[in-house]
């Protein structure tokens, strides 16, 4: 959820707050005197046994009511969970077992279709319950006739998390982003590892185990057919669980999509120029954003090349306490905060002013919006995770691009991955795991044409190999755009019809980038 709707709920949650204790405060003593009066004349029961809890048999889970939260998050979903465990290490019975969160959004039919959603959480290291909410537009009509099921893969959420309180705490503070040290994040890696490894052994956190887990809760469900929504990694996990078995699976939608063969942080460089490119050359080609702002991309390197001659200390206004806070802006802080922008087209539409702002050194909108951002980020993020991922199934795979020097975010990505994975254990990566997604099976492919992650391009490779798939690009968007749009129709029909050919997807073409911003108020008129 936007960290702009939190806040907005937190004040309503203090204003209804308020609003009863003034109530209780002006009538305590009318409420007193009639309670009194009340017990005075009621007549005295016999005691009574209390209820049984409520319950919920599916297959051979037992599950009863329970309420998911989201981290910092005053919100809750209500849905219906039972504990799952599983042998940490799938090869020994004995090993330590792990329980696995599992939360599932009952249909509100009377008899509901015996397949099943499931959702798959992006990252790698984001938990299935907590973004839950994020794509309840899309997936909550869907609930009319089928559950949703919610299981956080293992290492995030609350399924045994592998999360490093050092590494989330650096990831919301900006002042770290300053120049790359290789040593340093190797040294961090190893505090993470030290603090993971007293309740995990991390090379059991891959796709390919976790899949496996999966498949195990679909036996203890009943057997359904699961219907597999991934979202960004999630669409990897969807590949890899489809891969594995595909007679468990009835249709797949992918959002943001993660071919099989991508190694996961190749690309980032080349990505985000793209999409920076084409989100910079509409402000150019339009007149009001070009009289103010001229050629943002320019600035953009104008800045970041002053930067790279001159990192310095910059003070602002943290968004959410207003305290002053004072950090180091260097070209790596600016690559880092350019990149979160990009991601959605509200925060791309407002990257030619930010910078513009940034260059005649009003560094606070910059620096601001991507404390928010990055803050939301790390507290939904879990690390270690991420790193066993990435570490067991791509970095020994991943090659600096000499092309990629100069870019925004040039090799560093890479070259962190490969020193933090220099110290994180791996586990084991099947032969074919990179191999292309094949299947027969319905298929429905969701990207932005903005995507700074996961470009339409992804898509368009991966649909080559399907024969019965269908490729959306949607206008002006950025990463993850299943609720965009009239994209909840379109993905509700595929669901119930499974037959992508005959999508009616015209309503998609309404869609259109958020218009530029010319300052912090909005778009000319």
């Amino acid at each position: 959820m936007p960290s702009k709707g939190r806040t907005a709920l937190r004040v309503a949650a203090v204003v209804i707050g308020l609003g009863a204790l003034a109530w209780h405060n002006m009538h305590p003593r009318q409420a007193a005197t009639e309670d009194n009066e009340a017990a005075a004349a009621a007549p005295v029961s016999a005691p009574t046994t209390p209820a049984k809890p409520e319950t919920w048999q599916l297959g051979s889970l037992t599950l009863t009511p329970c309420e998911l939260g989201q981290p910092n998050s005053g919100m809750t979903t209500a849905a219906w969970c039972a504990p799952f465990e599983v042998p940490e290490n799938r090869k020994d019975p004995n090993s330590r077992k792990i329980r696995l969160k599992l939360g599932i959004i009952r249909s509100t039919a009377q008899l509901a279709s015996k397949d099943m959603l499931v959702l798959l959480a992006g990252g790698p290291g984001q938990a299935a319950t907590e973004t839950w909410p994020g794509v309840v537009p899309a997936l909550q009509p869907l609930t009319a006739h089928r559950h949703v099921v919610l299981l956080d893969q293992r290492g995030t959420g609350g399924s045994n998390p592998l999360s490093c309180a050092t590494a989330n705490k650096d990831a919301g503070d900006t002042e770290e982003a300053g120049p790359f040290d290789a040593d340093k994040l190797s040294d961090d890696a190893a505090k993470c590892l030290k603090e993971v490894e007293q309740r995990a052994d991390p090379r059991y956190y891959t796709t390919t185990i976790a899949a496996e887990d999966l498949e195990d809760l679909r036996k203890a469900l009943g057997s359904p057919t699961f219907d597999l929504v991934g979202v960004s990694y999630g669409t990897r996990m969807a590949q890899q669980y489809l891969a594995h078995y595909p007679d468990a699976v009835r249709s797949v939608i992918l959002d943001g999509v993660v071919p099989n063969e991508l190694v996961l942080g190749q690309d980032f460089a080349r990505n985000l120029e793209d999409a920076l490119k084409a989100q910079f050359a509409r402000c150019t080609a339009d007149v009001e954003c070009k009289k103010h702002f001229g050629d943002p991309y320019q600035t953009l390197y104008q800045l970041r090349d002053a930067l790279r001659a001159n990192p310095h200390a910059v003070s602002f206004r943290d968004p959410q306490n207003y305290q002053t806070v004072k950090r180091t802006l260097s070209e790596y802080a600016l690559a880092s905060v350019v990149r979160m922008f990009a991601y959605s087209p509200i925060t791309a539409a407002l990257l030619p002013v930010t910078i513009d702002a940034a260059a005649h050194g009003d560094v606070g909108p910059l620096l601001g919006q991507a404390k928010l951002l990055s803050g939301d980020l790390s507290d939904t993020m879990n690390s270690g995770m991420q790193l066993s991922v990435i570490c067991s199934e791509d970095v020994d795979l991943l090659k600096s691009r000499p092309e990629d020097a100069n870019a925004m975010l040039g090799n560093r990505m890479v070259d962190a991955l490969e020193a933090m994975c220099s110290v994180w254990p791996k586990g084991e990566r099947p032969k074919d795991f990179h191999a292309p997604m094949k299947t027969d099976k319905p298929v429905l492919l969701f990207s932005g044409e903005f995507d700074p992650v996961t470009p339409p391009r992804y898509g368009d490779e991966v649909l080559k190999n399907l024969s019965n798939a269908r490729h959306l690009v949607l206008k002006g968007q950025g990463h993850n755009v299943i609720n965009a749009g009239c994209a909840p129709d379109v993905v509700k029909t595929f669901i119930e019809d499974n037959a992508p050919a005959k999508l009616e997807t015209k309503c998609l073409d309404r869609l259109r980038p958020t218009p530029v911003f010319i300052d912090f108020n909005g778009a000319a008129p």
